[in-house]
Order: C-alpha cells, then sequence, then structure tokens
C-alpha cells in the first residue's frame, strides 16, 4: 500500500493510531444508518459477525482519509481484494465532511490505483438500495448496477435490499 494523493485529500495506509477516529465514526448513528439500522458501536465492542468493514487500524487494504490542508478526519476507504484480479471497494465519511466530494474523490483515486497498481481487473462495491448518495458515488466512478439481493429485514429500508455495482478494467476511463 502506498499514500495516495488527491486535489484536496491524502489517502494513508491505516494505522492503530486511526482507532479513535474509526471508533468515533462507527458512533455516529447516521454514519451507520444504512449498515444496522444507526446503532453506534461501543468503543470495545466489535461485531465478529458483522458483514461490514469495521477497522481498528490494522486491516490491510483500508486507508484513513484526511484533509491535505488540515490533517482533519474525513473517514476511511478501501480496496479489499476477493481475488487476485477482483476487489471490493468500501468507504465511511464523518458526517462533518457528506456534500464535500470526498467520497468520490478518494474513491476515484482508489479505483486508479488498483486498476493502475494493484492489478485487478474488476472492482465491485455494494450498498442499501435506498443509500443513494453512496449509489452516486459509484456511478460517478463509472460502476454499474448488477444486481439487487434480498437481505434480512432487519431495520427500514433493508426490504429494498442491497445493490451491487461493478467496473471493469476495460470501462474505466483512469484518471
Amino acid at each position: 500500500m502506498t499514500v495516495l494523493q488527491t486535489k484536496q485529500l491524502t489517502l494513508t495506509p491505516c494505522t492503530p493510531d486511526d482507532r479513535a477516529d474509526f471508533i468515533a465514526l462507527e458512533s455516529d448513528p447516521a454514519v451507520m444508518r444504512f449498515l444496522n439500522g444507526g446503532h453506534a458501536v461501543g468503543k470495545e465492542e466489535s461485531d465478529p459477525d458483522a458483514t461490514f468493514l469495521m477497522p481498528r487500524g490494522t486491516e490491510p487494504y483500508v486507508w484513513t482519509v484526511r484533509r491535505t490542508a488540515t490533517g482533519t478526519f474525513v473517514g476511511w476507504i478501501c480496496l479489499w481484494p476477493e481475488t487476485a484480479t477482483l476487489a471490493e471497494l468500501g468507504y465511511r465519511l464523518r458526517q462533518a465532511e457528506w456534500g464535500h466530494g470526498f467520497a468520490s474523490e478518494s474513491a476515484a483515486a482508489l479505483v486508479n490505483w488498483g486498476f493502475e497498481r494493484a492489478g485487478y481487473d474488476t472492482i465491485t462495491a455494494c450498498t442499501m438500495a435506498v443509500n443513494h448518495p453512496s449509489r452516486r458515488v459509484m456511478e460517478k466512478l463509472g460502476m454499474r448496477h448488477t444486481r439487487t439481493v434480498a437481505g434480512p429485514d432487519i431495520f427500514p429500508g433493508c426490504e429494498q435490499g442491497e445493490v451491487w455495482y461493478e467496473l471493469n478494467r476495460a470501462d474505466w476511463k483512469g484518471g
């Protein structure tokens, strides 16, 4: 993993020093809304059966996202390898950082890295069907919706399912 720089952001491989920021992020019900229905994750609480990533600062393939100018914690982003040629994109941003284009900016940098440096042929991402902001990020990246999967109806919005998007190297525009 390497440090990635965008116009406004610096993405660095996560470290244990990022743990407090990650836990604070997971304590925000608005951030967790489409992951577990908005239940805050306690400081020492970690669900080993969670179907979503809850980084603590030691995970490979997870970058910490900070504003370059101020060092302010924005969130985290990952490109998790499923196979040698397929990786899954994931991201979570602080609520205060929503609406600034940071998800799209950091995701574009990581997707470019994934195709240019990591050698992936396909990058996927998923979210709840009702998570329209996240879906827009995926679409801005050039990803296309490939399927909707029914899931357990455990909180409002789940009944609409989980949507999967993907981008293949051949369709990637780069830059």
